[in-house]
């Protein structure tokens, strides 16, 4: 795996979002299956028209193990984009997870597989295949523009997407608040004397 790729996985999807401001989340809504689930890894994207999900099969037969489908359904909570057997494909095939703007259904086979799927939830009806759709170009999927390579990290907090060009640089503010974040739960964490002192700097600043 890329070692830039690799370096995002032992730091939170909050302390990656707070290093881009908070411009990069995708919507609250697209979350993990499980609440243990966890993917990184760079971005293959799909478009495709609500209802027809033939270019996310194109995807997994083109994306190589460790990247992460990225699927821009516009957000239709009434058609799935997959379910269990297509899922079980991705992850046959090495594909690191799936984020989509978008259901799936099938979800007790889904979760048997234990990979990693972010989404806006469950459904019964499935898609047509008549051919429409793009892959590996840009999209936007929960609100937030992605590109092909963009750096993809998801926990039970939500999704952020680290744009290729800045990723050393949000890696560094990254590991700058994660260490900040832990010098104060350190400092504070069960000390009521500090935590009034805490409190109070904050107040002061504002």
């Amino acid at each position: 795996m890329d070692a830039l790729v690799e370096a995002f996985r032992s730091i939170p999807a909050t302390c990656i979002s707070d290093a881009m401001d908070g411009l990069n989340n995708l919507h609250p809504r697209i979350k993990p299956l499980k609440s243990s689930y966890f993917l990184c890894g760079k971005a293959f994207t799909v478009k495709m028209p609500v209802g027809d999900n033939l270019a996310v099969l194109k995807a997994i037969r083109n994306a190589q193990p460790g990247d992460v489908l990225v699927v821009d359904a516009k957000g239709d909570e009434y058609r799935a984009i997959a379910g269990d057997f297509v899922v079980g494909m991705a992850k046959t095939l090495g594909i690191s997870g799936i984020v989509v703007d978008g259901v799936i259904r099938d979800i007790d086979g889904v979760i048997k597989l234990n990979y990693p799927v972010f989404c806006r939830g469950t459904t019964v009806a499935a898609s047509g295949k008549s051919g429409v759709g793009e892959i590996n170009v840009p999209i936007s999927c929960g609100g937030v523009a992605v590109n092909p390579g963009d750096i993809i990290v998801g926990d039970a907090d939500g999704v952020v997407v680290v744009p290729a060009e800045k990723g050393e640089k949000i890696l560094h503010k990254a590991h700058e608040k994660l260490k900040k974040d832990q010098l104060r739960e350190e400092s504070v964490s069960g000390n009521k004397e500090e935590i009034i002192k805490y409190l109070d700097s904050m107040i002061s600043k504002s």
